[in-house]
């Protein structure tokens, strides 16, 4: 219950944060119906067979390309979201002969414009990496090893050294430092996912020595339990593993949990850790096995066409969906390939299905790559999967490497180096800094930690946000520094919980069979991504992953806002939290509370206004009610929402 004194305006107040936590990482969300639009196999049909005669490859009269999503947009023929605004389908439902789109053809039929319809409507969603214009990057299989260009200004760090160079080529000034506070704060939620302590905090800022920057992500990394907790989040996603969820109850899933806590806590080696999950043991076999899904399901959805696609988009950055019905719109790989993969993991020989029809051709087991080496496509099932564990982390396999450090490179920076990062063959913004990076994870024997640590290490990463008004694609795009990221949902939660003190006593009931006495360190706390999701994370982003998840959602939707406005769960958790507040507090002044809040939460104290303004709202003497009002308040500003 809000105090009527301030309802007003916290009203105003969470209006504005919602729209400015929207607004500062990218444009508004497409409606939410994107997601139901399937843009390969709906939408590229209708503009190839109607469209790209006129309007796509090298052809784009009337100065309209299809090529690229952003050259529809920029054409100002559509207006995302709206197709009652966008011109295009004025054009393609006309009863005017002269006027009417395509040209000196029949008027499109029915089903096609709906589909163009509903695809406007959705926001233009479109097929990471996809582009109708032919693309001639093939990106290197092998391994390169760039040479670094000399230190400029006394910026030995080889990150550094690389952008510098980069950013004098397209004219752009360096970004400004973050000063010791938000790079503390910055530092914590990317590595381990947490809010900094408000006395570590203080003496971290006060803190003369010029190397503490260093040894503060030293102790984070070495810090196993907090490291593992955090980017467990992050592997779920990528290997579709969950405590609960489609699969589970039937036996057609199976849980990697156990396996996969303990190989991040043990910082295990990237390669062996991949090739534990190809070739797997008991433990950690469930990637592969997918899901069995119940009834009669479309053939590509079978488990072994999702072994193919799973493995190649979470290892190789390599999309292969649209190649497990026919040869791809998206790139150049092919249905017959894509069986060849997914014959490894099956028992035998596998009939390909076009578009859900037998073909009558039977694939044999293969590797894509067999300029690497080959697999016995006669060999027992096991044997093919190991074979394939030693081909995908072999030294020679450039783009293993690759993959993966663009993929951390994305989670700490906000974008990837190629990008988007399951679309491995566009051509990088900088092959030499992705390159460097891959190199650098093989001579550090496959540390992972190791690439963390050179990135956070780098004033590229200690520098100030950028907050893109949209998001650039492709050659449009030109590095700047660091974008600003929202917090995923179980780094909002994790903080909500560290502020309120209302974290859960107890994991998932998976997760306390998995974990030992020794692993739970007699802690009585547990993080977000040990309990079961709840519909306030579900609202925040994180999926069921019955799918690969490579990069969540970025924009506030419809739901997340509503739900951070009047969540009844986000309600309860600040009710007890106020009370618990007011408990730590006690016979203290407001003032007390003002400070520790802001500092908690946001790594700063309030400056004048907002000290008048939390002190009038938490009230005096401080209430209960007005700490509520108060806590709400400040997990509402974007600031603390957005990792900058």
């Amino acid at each position: 219950m809000f105090n009527p004194r301030t309802f007003g305006k916290l009203v105003v107040c969470a209006a504005l944060a919602a729209w400015f936590a929207c607004a500062s990482t990218s444009k508004l969300a497409a409606q939410e119906s994107a997601t139901k639009i399937d843009f390969a196999h709906s939408v590229v049909p209708v503009l190839k067979e109607h469209c790209f005669e006129c309007h796509g490859g090298q052809r784009h009269e009337g100065d309209f390309s299809i090529n690229t999503r952003e050259l529809i947009v920029d054409s100002g023929l559509v207006e995302p979201g709206d197709a009652t605004a966008s011109y295009l389908i004025e054009l393609v439902t006309s009863d005017d002969a002269e006027f009417r789109m395509p040209k000196d053809k029949p008027p499109l039929p029915a089903p096609a414009v709906s589909t163009l319809r509903e695809w406007v409507d959705a926001g233009l969603p479109w097929e990471a990496g996809f582009m109708f214009a032919p693309n001639d990057y093939e990106p290197p299989l092998r391994p390169r090893r760039p040479e670094l260009p000399p230190p400029t200004d006394g910026r030995a760090h080889p990150v550094d050294r690389i952008l510098d160079v980069y950013l004098r080529e397209h004219g752009v000034p360096r970004p400004q430092p973050l000063d010791d506070a938000a790079f503390m704060r910055r530092v914590y939620l990317d590595l381990v996912g947490v809010l900094p302590p408000r006395e570590s905090l203080e003496v971290f800022v006060a803190d003369p020595n010029s190397a503490k920057r260093e040894q503060l992500v030293d102790e984070l990394l070495a810090n196993d339990r907090v490291y593992a907790e955090h980017w467990l989040s992050f592997w779920n996603d990528l290997l579709r593993n969950d405590f609960a969820g489609t699969g589970y109850i039937d036996g057609g899933r199976k849980q990697i949990s156990k396996w996969l806590y303990r190989a991040l806590a043990g910082n295990m080696p990237f390669d062996r850790f991949v090739r534990g999950l190809i070739a797997p043991s008991p433990e950690s076999e469930g990637f592969i096995r997918g899901i069995k899904w119940r009834g009669n399901v479309n053939a590509s959805q079978k488990p072994e066409l999702q072994f193919a696609q799973n493995v190649s988009q979470v290892f190789l950055g390599i999309n292969m969906k649209c190649a497990s019905c026919h040869d791809s719109f998206i790139d150049r790989w092919t249905l017959k390939e894509t069986y060849g993969l997914a014959a490894i993991s099956a028992d035998g020989r596998l009939e390909a299905y076009r578009c859900d029809k037998p073909t009558g051709q039977m694939v044999d087991a293969a590797w894509m790559f067999p300029e690497l080496g080959k697999i016995d496509a006669n060999a027992p099932r096991e044997e093919r999967l190991r074979r394939l564990a030693e081909l995908m982390t072999d030294s020679e396999n450039g783009r293993f490497t690759r993959t993966i450090v663009n993929r951390l490179w994305h989670r700490l920076m906000g974008r990837g180096i190629v990008h988007p990062v399951d679309a491995m063959q566009t051509e990088p913004w900088s092959a030499d800094l992705l390159d460097y990076l891959a190199v650098h994870l093989e001579d550090d024997r496959y540390d992972l930690k190791s690439v963390l640590r050179l990135i956070v290490s780098s004033q590229a990463y200690q520098s100030q946000a950028v907050v893109l008004a949209e998001e650039p694609s492709g050659p449009q795009y030109v590095y700047n520094g660091p974008i600003a990221k929202r917090m995923t949902a179980e780094q909002f939660v994790d903080a909500l919980w560290t502020l309120t003190d209302t974290a859960p006593r107890k994991p998932h009931k998976q997760v306390a069979a998995f974990l030992t006495e020794e692993e739970t360190g007699g802690r009585d706390v547990f993080r977000a991504s040990l309990v079961a999701s709840d519909l306030l994370m579900r609202s925040l982003g994180r999926p069921n992953r019955e799918q690969v998840v490579s990069d969540r959602p970025t924009m506030l939707t419809t739901l997340q806002a509503l739900d951070l406005s009047n969540s009844p769960l986000l309600a309860e958790t600040l009710k007890r939290g106020a009370a618990n507040v007011m408990d730590r507090f006690e016979g203290k002044e407001p003032a007390e509370i003002v400070e520790w809040l802001y500092k908690s939460a946001l790594s700063r104290g309030p400056n004048d206004q907002e000290r008048v303004i939390a002190l009038e709202v938490l009230g005096s003497p401080a209430s209960r009610e007005g700490a509520e009002d108060l806590l709400w308040l400040v997990i509402m500003l974007p600031e603390f929402q957005i990792v900058r």
